[in-house]
C-alpha cells in the first residue's frame, strides 16, 4: 500500500496547529539507523486509509520526496471527540531483521460449528489480534483461526493458531498462551433446557384412579 507524504520543516505545537488547520497532518519517520525525519501527509487521505485493516498490519511504501522506503504504521493520536488525526508515527523496515508487530486475528467457520448449530453456544472472540515476529517479507496480513470444531465450554489459545511459515509468537505470547476465543452455553439455554427435563420424564405416566 503506497503512502505519499512531504517532508517538514517546523516543529511544535504552534506549527502543527498551523499544519492541521490546512487540512494536514504532521507524523514522523524514524528507525533503521537512520535520524527521524519530520513529515506531512493529507489529512484526508490519511483519515481515509486509517479506516483499512491493511493499512495497520502491512508494510507500507511511504514516499517522501520522492525516494520511497518500506515502513509500518507504529501509533497514531486522534483528537479525544473530533474527526482529526494529530500525530502519526512510521517505524522504516530492515529486510532482514525480524519484526515483532501485531496482526489481526480473522475467525472463521463460526456459523457452521456444530456447538453454535446445535446446542445455542456463543462463541466470544477474546483477542482481536496477535503480537507475532518474522522477517518483513514474511509478514501476513491477518492470521485465520478456524472455529469449525470448538465445543461448548471449550477455549481457544494461541498456541491453537495455525503459523504460516517464516512467523512464530513473539516470546511472550508463547510462555502466556493467552486464550484467543471461547464458547459458552448461554445460563437462559441452560435453564431451559433444566427445566424441560422433569416434564419430559413425566410425559406418557398413567392418571391415578378415583
Amino acid at each position: 500500500m503506497k503512502v505519499i507524504a512531504f517532508e517538514r520543516s517546523q516543529q511544535g505545537t504552534g506549527a502543527s496547529r498551523r499544519l492541521r488547520n490546512s487540512g494536514k497532518t504532521p507524523g514522523i519517520v524514524y528507525g533503521a539507523s537512520s535520524e527521524p525525519q519530520l513529515i506531512e501527509l493529507d489529512h484526508n487521505a490519511l483519515w481515509h486509509a486509517l479506516k483499512k485493516e491493511v493499512f495497520h498490519s502491512s508494510i507500507l511504501d511511504l514516499e517522501v520526496a520522492g525516494k520511497s522506503q518500506p515502513v509500518l504504521l507504529r501509533d497514531v493520536q486522534y483528537h479525544p471527540f473530533r474527526q482529526i488525526v494529530l500525530h502519526v508515527d512510521f517505524q522504516r523496515v530492515d529486510p532482514n531483521k525480524k519484526l515483532h508487530t501485531k496482526v489481526p486475528l480473522h475467525f472463521m467457520n463460526q456459523e457452521s460449528n456444530p456447538a453454535v448449530k446445535l446446542s445455542s453456544a456463543v462463541i466470544s472472540h477474546v483477542l482481536n489480534e496477535i503480537e507475532i515476529e518474522c522477517l518483513p517479507g514474511a509478514l501476513p496480513e491477518f492470521l485465520e483461526v478456524d472455529l469449525a470444531k470448538i465445543e461448548a465450554g471449550q477455549t481457544m489459545h494461541a498456541k491453537d493458531i495455525v503459523l504460516p511459515a517464516g512467523v512464530a509468537l513473539t516470546a511472550h505470547v508463547e510462555s502466556e498462551n493467552p486464550v484467543i476465543a471461547s464458547a459458552t452455553i448461554p445460563a437462559g439455554a441452560v435453564a431451559d433446557e433444566a427445566a424441560g427435563t422433569p416434564a419430559a420424564a413425566g410425559e406418557g405416566e398413567a392418571t391415578p384412579a378415583a
